[in-house]
C-alpha cells in the first residue's frame, strides 16, 4: 500500500509541474517515476513483510522538454524560446488509475483477511 501511495504521490507532483516552463532546458522539471523492487523474506520475524515491493529509487524521464518560441515570455532564452516539462498527461491520468485501483485492491485484501481472522476467533465460542 505505501508503494502505490508513493506512485500516487510522484502521479501528483508531475501532473501539478505539468505546465512549468524554464529559459533553460537543464532546469526545466522533468517527469518522475518510481521504481520498485520485489521483497521476498522467508524469515517473517524481523519484522519485515514476507512478501511486497519496495521503492529502491525515483528516476527523472530522458523524454527531451518541449521547446516553444515564444519570444515575449520573460522566461524566454536569447532566442525567443522557453521549455515546457516533458509530463505526458495521458500517461500520468493512466498511472493515477492504476495505482488508485491497486491502493483499493490491497485495501479490499486486508478487509478481507481481517474479516476472515475475526470469523475464525468466533469459531472457538
Amino acid at each position: 500500500m505505501s508503494a502505490q501511495s508513493l506512485r500516487l504521490n510522484t502521479t501528483a507532483s508531475n501532473m501539478a509541474n505539468a505546465e512549468a516552463v524554464s529559459g533553460n532546458e537543464k532546469d526545466i522539471y522533468r517527469a518522475k517515476e518510481p521504481v520498485f523492487s520485489t521483497i521476498l523474506n522467508d524469515n517473517i520475524t524481523d519484522n519485515k513483510a514476507a512478501g511486497g515491493v519496495e521503492v529502491v529509487k525515483i528516476v527523472e524521464s530522458n523524454a527531451p522538454a518541449q521547446k516553444r518560441y515564444d519570444p515575449g515570455n520573460p522566461l524566454a532564452d536569447k532566442d525567443g524560446y522557453i521549455y515546457s516539462s516533458n509530463v505526458n498527461m495521458i500517461e500520468e491520468m493512466a498511472n493515477m488509475i492504476s495505482a488508485s485501483r491497486a491502493y483499493q485492491n490491497n485495501v479490499d485484501i486486508m478487509n478481507t483477511a481481517k474479516q476472515m481472522m475475526l470469523s475464525t476467533l468466533k469459531l472457538g465460542q
